[in-house]
C-alpha cells in the first residue's frame, strides 16, 4: 500500500492508506495547509486522536471524487464527531460541514444529538441529518471500535457499519435536492455541491479516535 504524500499519483482501484499509523503526514488542519496540526490530534497506538476540542477538523491533503473509503472509529461517552467528505477549502467556507456531507459518528446512549433531527437521522451512522441509518442495533458503544466504509461512484453513495448498508443516496439530483430542502442545510450554497473534495475527521470538542483508514479511488 501507498503512503499519502504530496506528488503521489496511485492508479484507480488501487487501495492506499491514508494515515501510517505513526505521523499525520498527508493531513493537515482545515484551511490551514502547510501549518503544523494542532497538538491536540495526535497517534497514539497506531490511532488518530483528538484529546480535546479546539484543534480544528483534520482534513486530508488530497481531493477525492469517486472512492472507497474504509475507516475505524471510537467515540468516547458522550462524545460527538463525524467523517465528513467532498470539502471544499476554499477559505469562503468556514467550516469543513458548509460544503461536506457527514458520516455520523456519536455516542447514542448518552450524547443528545441522538435524540434530535428526525426519524434518528442524527444517530451514529446517519448521512447526519439527511437520512437515518436502516439499524439502530449495529453501532457498537462507546469506547469500542467500529468499523464504517463508504462507497461513491456515478453519483450515488452507501455508507456501511460494522458490515451491514445503512444508508444509501444520491449524492446530485433532484432527490439529492429534496434531502437538502428538508434538512438544517437549506439554503447553504455549497452545500452538497461538489462531486470532488477533501475528507475530514471532524473536531465536535469531545475525544475520538480513528485508525485503519485506507481509500481506493474509483
Amino acid at each position: 500500500m501507498l503512503n499519502v504524500q504530496a506528488g503521489n499519483a496511485p492508479e484507480k482501484g488501487k487501495w492506499e492508506k491514508l494515515f501510517d499509523g505513526k505521523t499525520l503526514t498527508g493531513w493537515h488542519t482545515y484551511l490551514k495547509a502547510g501549518q503544523p496540526v494542532s497538538d491536540k490530534w495526535k497517534v497514539e497506538d497506531n490511532a488518530i486522536v483528538l484529546t480535546s476540542g479546539g484543534a480544528g477538523d483534520l482534513v486530508t491533503d488530497k481531493e477525492y471524487g469517486d472512492f472507497e473509503l474504509e475507516i475505524e472509529w471510537k467515540i468516547a461517552e458522550k462524545g460527538n464527531s463525524g467523517v465528513i467528505f467532498h470539502v471544499n477549502e476554499d477559505p469562503k467556507y468556514r467550516a469543513t460541514y458548509a460544503t461536506g456531507p457527514e458520516m455520523q459518528v456519536l455516542d447514542d446512549e448518552r450524547h443528545p444529538d441522538a435524540t434530535k433531527g428526525r426519524d434518528g437521522n442524527h444517530k451514529a451512522g446517519s448521512l447526519y441529518d439527511l437520512l437515518p441509518p436502516s439499524d439502530f442495533s449495529v453501532v457498537k458503544p462507546a469506547g469500542e471500535w467500529n468499523k464504517a466504509k463508504l462507497i461513491i461512484k456515478d453519483g450515488k453513495a452507501e455508507q456501511y457499519l460494522n458490515g451491514k448498508k445503512v444508508v444509501e443516496y444520491p449524492t446530485t439530483g433532484p432527490e439529492w435536492d429534496k434531502m437538502v430542502e428538508n434538512s438544517k442545510f437549506k439554503g447553504w450554497p455549497g452545500f452538497g455541491k461538489f462531486q470532488k473534495g477533501h475528507i475530514a475527521l471532524q473536531d465536535h470538542g469531545d475525544k475520538v479516535w480513528y485508525r485503519n483508514i485506507r481509500i481506493r479511488e474509483l
